[in-house]
């Protein structure tokens, strides 16, 4: 079994191809939300990410079948006057979980974290979705707290309407 990461270019067709494929199942997934990406996002989302600077996705391959994605999203820290790097979806196809792939490509893109200045790593989880809460704290990651006494941060949102 070969395991094999790489950094997606959205101008590869394959890749793109790959990227879709994994999200979206990703996205069915009770973790994921459960529901198939829309077919605006679905037909823009590669052509959008390569026009940007600021995002880069990690593709895993076993046996040069995709396996596992990591889509991240550069940001700043004001405290640190530094970037870091946003986690903001990390998925394994079932049939290839238990088999350490979140593991080595959060490595990855803590390497990249690390060459690029960045001061951190961020992602959120859901609360119900214990597996992978798991293997974050093997890798390191904790709740967010500047002191106990206020409490780990929560990650809130508000959904704007689009016109």
């Amino acid at each position: 079994m070969t395991i094999k990461l790489v950094i997606a270019d959205y101008n590869n067709l394959q890749h793109a191809r790959d990227l879709l494929m994994l999200l979206n199942a990703y996205a069915l997934d009770p973790m994921g939300g459960g529901e198939a990406l829309s077919e605006h996002v679905q037909k823009n989302l590669v052509a959008t990410l390569a026009k940007r600077n600021d995002v880069f996705t990690i593709l895993c391959y076993v046996d040069d079948q995709p396996a596992g994605i990591i889509n991240c999203v550069e940001g700043f820290s004001t405290f640190n006057c530094k970037p870091l790097i946003n986690i903001h979806d990390c998925g394994v196809l079932a049939k290839y979980r238990g088999m350490g792939i979140s593991l080595k490509m959060i490595a990855k893109v803590e390497a990249l974290a690390i060459e690029r200045g960045c001061c951190k790593l961020t992602l959120e989880v859901l609360q119900g979705n214990t597996i992978a809460q798991n293997a974050y704290k093997k890798f390191g990651f904790a709740g967010y707290e500047l002191d106990p006494e206020t409490g780990n941060a929560l990650f809130w949102e508000k959904k704007l309407l689009q016109k």
